[in-house]
């Protein structure tokens, strides 16, 4: 039984996406970051979609030992590291690179007697103020690294930026001349580039990006979708109609009467609402897709259902189908229409979603 609401994820859109990557980067490496359940898509099948990336980047150990279990001998980055020796010992039997941020994740090393040898990154906080060894803190911590002999010659330096996504901010260029200068002279290959300056600031490619939003065909930048971008969108959420009904002139719709009906309106209720990680926020207008034709939301989200104006999409009728963002439709504008992000909504997807792999 076809369940009522799916995400469907496109894995040739993905390997497209990461080939329109090594397009824009030729001569870097590539850091696919599928942290956060490949940012809602699923981690392992994504995972195996991207099989020819250099490595993959997760957040957590869990993440890593997920990707292990399920057979996948790519190179793992842990972007938060360790923060126990119990931590430590398993991310070394795994051969996981390890991101080191703190002097406390550098005492954990040196205090570590196993034998496997560890490749390490180092990040420098050049000004997100987040994780990351402050620029007068980098040169001790880089040296200490240095001398672990458990840990592998020549850590990867790494910093990270946070207005990427703006052309015009001032603050990425002030950044990467800091990493410059922290960095200068230190043997090491260098990662900068995340999606948005992967994209618009080429100066930030160096030796590895780590793209993430971009693999999933999403725009990182404010306004436009991924499309603009030559890339592919990867996942679409589908659901179906599962009654229509007529509203006269005058009623309301929905919790708290939050729409008025200007006219007799046909409306189509719709399988899906915030329990299944549509956002609450998006305003009466937001377009979904019946019958591949656009169609406005009239009232609120609720938990299960949503309601939409098919007044001008003649014969509409329970079962037909509902693209609530994908194709035609990018997560980027719901997102817009919802005063948020697109990684909050692709994130966002809830459990009892069914994901389709093709």
């Amino acid at each position: 039984m076809k369940p009522l609401i799916r995400a469907i994820v496109d894995t040739a859109a993905l390997r497209h996406n990461l080939d329109r990557v090594r397009a824009t980067a030729p001569s870097t490496r590539v850091m696919a970051v599928i942290k956060a359940n490949a940012y809602g898509h699923g981690m392992v099948p994504a995972a195996k979609a991207l099989a020819q990336t250099d490595g993959f980047a997760v957040a957590r150990l869990d993440e890593g030992l997920a990707l292990r279990a399920a057979g996948l001998t790519n190179r793992i980055l842990l972007l938060e590291g360790v923060f126990s020796t119990a931590q430590l010992n398993a991310a070394a039997q795994q051969r996981f690179d390890l991101m080191v941020h703190s002097f406390e994740q550098l005492e954990m090393l040196e205090g570590r007697a196993g034998k496997d040898v560890i490749s390490a990154w180092i990040k420098v906080d050049t000004g997100m103020n987040r994780l990351g060894f402050r620029l007068e803190q980098f040169a001790e911590a880089y040296d200490r690294l240095r001398r672990i002999a458990s840990v592998a010659p020549d850590p990867t330096l790494v910093t990270h930026l946070a207005n990427a996504d703006d052309r015009r901010d001032s603050k990425t260029a002030q950044q990467m001349q800091s990493f410059a200068s922290a960095t200068a002279g230190l043997a090491g290959a260098r990662s900068i580039a995340n999606s948005a300056a992967l994209l618009a600031w080429p100066d930030s490619r160096a030796d590895w990006v780590r793209p993430g939003l971009v693999l999933y065909g999403i725009s990182p930048f404010p306004s436009g979708a991924g499309a603009d971008l030559g890339l592919r969108p990867v996942m679409t959420l589908q659901t179906e109609v599962i009654a229509v009904k007529d509203v006269r002139a005058g009623e309301t719709v929905g919790y708290g009467g939050a729409w008025l009906a200007p006219r007799a309106t046909r409306m189509a209720v719709i399988a899906a609402g915030y329990g299944d990680g549509y956002p609450r926020s998006v305003e009466s207008g937001t377009p979904v897709l019946v019958n591949g034709h656009r169609a406005p939301l009239i009232g609120r989200v609720s938990m299960d259902m949503i309601t939409v104006d098919v007044t001008d999409l003649p014969g509409v009728a329970a079962g037909d189908p509902v693209v609530l963002w994908g194709e035609g439709v990018p997560v980027e504008e719901i997102a817009r229409c919802a005063g948020t992000i697109p990684y909050e909504l692709i994130c966002g997807v809830s459990q009892r979603v069914h994901h389709e792999m093709k």
